[in-house]
């Protein structure tokens, strides 16, 4: 069996994300918390509906096979490294 590498997501901690999701539904959210498997857990979520309405789920759980598409919303800096 296959060890599961981290994602690297950590710099997008605390940032607001845009995702795609199979089935065709749109969420973006704050992202707090990840794993292995990319499950994502996304903090004051909203859904874009295909009617052009919006719904506020609050904090939910997205299991990683369902992500299609991810985009970050907010700027996000890396640091290189000093040597």
């Amino acid at each position: 069996m296959s060890k599961a590498h981290p994602p690297e997501l950590k710099k997008l901690m605390d940032k607001r994300l845009a995702m795609k999701l199979n089935g065709g539904r749109q969420i973006n959210g704050i992202l707090r918390g990840f794993d292995p498997f990319m499950n994502i857990v996304l903090d004051d979520t909203i859904e874009d509906c295909k009617d052009g309405s919006k719904n506020n789920i609050g904090m939910v759980v997205i299991r990683g096979n369902s992500i299609i598409m991810m985009e970050a919303l907010e700027r996000v800096t890396t640091t290189t490294p000093t040597t």
